[in-house]
């Protein structure tokens, strides 16, 4: 393959799937590593991609988390369908701890009167909690503006004071390979955490985010039963081999 065409298979596979490997870029293309590194390098001097450790991603797609009110928007309904159907594996008393984002928002209508203790790192969350009578703890930590997301060491170190009976974590995309997946490390982490404190963890997708990857790892597919809205035959027999996935029922 010469240099021309190892460039556009290169951003092809980026446009498909936003991040790719060196070493899948290696078996792919039948080219030595150190030729793959050189047509890394390349691709970013000229704008084209970025290079991350062990791979690349395009140029900024990946590392900047949507704002609270431009995701508040996105396919609201099947947000809202999602957001029902998890609500359904709530239990009544269950310690629940609810991640900051638009989904797990939208859970909130559908957890009144179970007498619930929730905790969440999300400040748009906690008013909404409240209105429906909710017993509430807010982490607290470093506030993203963007996302109104606490991360950092003090939200880490304010999780460990508790144990959840479940865990709702959104994530921006899942892959069997890499998992789930978040824009931010530091939300990564918050998420790692609370999950590692629940009995059972439950991971928030619309069909958009099926084989997306974000920069930042969270967890392995098997660590969280995924909750999607919808899904082919062929991707949902894929992903069975790596977690439960329970499908939302029309």
């Amino acid at each position: 393959m010469l240099t021309n065409e190892r460039h556009l298979f290169i951003m092809q596979l980026l446009e498909e799937k936003q991040t790719v490997k060196i070493q899948e870029l290696v078996e792919s293309t039948g080219a030595s590593e150190s030729t793959i590194r050189r047509d890394l390098v390349d691709l970013e001097q000229s704008g084209k991609l970025e290079r991350v450790f062990g791979g690349a991603t395009l140029t900024g797609k990946n590392l900047l988390e949507p704002s609270i009110s431009d995701k508040s928007t996105q396919l609201l309904d099947e947000k809202i369908k999602i957001a029902k159907f998890a609500a359904s594996f709530v239990q009544q008393g269950d310690s629940v701890y609810l991640d900051a984002g638009t989904t797990t928002f939208q859970m909130i209508p559908f957890l009144k009167d179970k007498d619930l203790v929730v905790v969440t790192n999300g400040l748009t969350l906690v008013e909404a909690l409240n209105n429906q009578g909710i017993t509430t703890y807010l982490t607290g930590g470093l506030m993203k503006p963007r996302t109104g997301a606490f991360v950092g060491s003090q939200t880490i170190q304010a999780l460990q004071n508790y144990r959840f009976d479940v865990c709702f974590l959104g994530i921006n995309g899942f892959h069997p390979k890499y998992g789930y997946t978040t824009p931010d490390p530091e939300e990564a982490a918050v998420k790692q955490m609370a999950s590692s404190l629940s009995r059972k963890t439950f991971a928030l997708a619309d069909h958009s985010k099926i084989n997306k990857i974000s920069f930042a790892k969270i967890m392995d597919l098997e660590r969280a039963t995924l909750i999607v809205d919808e899904i082919s035959k062929d991707a949902n027999a894929v992903l069975e081999k790596k977690t439960i996935v329970k499908v939302v029922k029309p």
